[in-house]
């Protein structure tokens, strides 16, 4: 029987092969805890909802050890040619599936996406257009702790009081009211269906931009 060393030093042992809840019990105990509260709650935020067991490998793969600044083919660091083939797959599949030209899919959430288009199509001061937080739209979408809120000139549209529903005329009021430079469709906690063309018309009657965020029911 062969004694050689399958490691130089003992500790690599543990950095490639100890377990989570050995390495860290009380890190294990937690993730445990929340995997036990999702398998027994129905969570009804569409993008908060469990993913698929292929997903979980995705996310807990060697990707995580490899910076991939910049696009493929295009990065700021060496040894992304595989990094560059997974982000061309998901970028291939996004615009299939919105049947699109042009798609990102670098944002690690949709506030960091929202803020994107912000830096993107406003300057400071600017007035842009937003369901209020009340009414289920999203912090992004204007509430003074955001970047939203502190850097832009943020003008809340509501539900109306009685349906629940978006008020569409009171949004065309504002927007004629406001001329604002972007207006958001799209909520955080809004369960009704959007009338997405009404809000095209309404953009298009101030020459806003029209932005749709539908990172929580995509």
């Amino acid at each position: 029987m062969s004694s050689e060393k399958k490691y130089l030093n003992s500790n690599y042992e543990d950095f490639f092969e100890k377990s989570l809840s050995k390495s860290d019990p009380d890190l294990f105990k937690a993730i445990n805890d929340e995997l036990i509260r999702q398998q027994n709650h129905i969570e009804l935020i569409a993008s908060e909802n469990i993913v698929s067991q292929a997903v979980l490998e995705a996310q807990g793969s060697v990707l995580t050890n490899k910076y991939a600044e910049g696009y493929p083919g295009k990065r700021y660091y060496n040894g992304c040619e595989h990094v560059d083939v997974a982000e061309q797959l998901a970028l291939e599949r996004i615009k299939k599936l919105f049947n699109c030209k042009y798609a990102n899919v670098q944002p690690h959430s949709g506030a960091q996406a929202n803020g994107a288009v912000f830096l993107a199509l406003l300057k400071p001061n600017d007035t842009f257009m937003g369901m209020s937080l009340n009414s289920g739209g999203h912090i992004t979408h204007g509430l003074k702790i955001s970047m939203s809120g502190k850097w832009f000139n943020a003008i809340s549209y509501d539900v109306d009081k009685k349906s629940e529903l978006i008020d569409y005329d009171n949004v065309e009021k504002l927007a004629l009211e406001h001329k604002p430079k972007l207006i958001i469709a799209g909520g955080s906690a809004y369960s009704r269906v959007i009338d997405f063309k009404r809000f095209r018309d309404i953009a298009d009657k101030v020459g806003a931009y029209l932005m749709v965020d539908m990172a929580h029911f995509s």
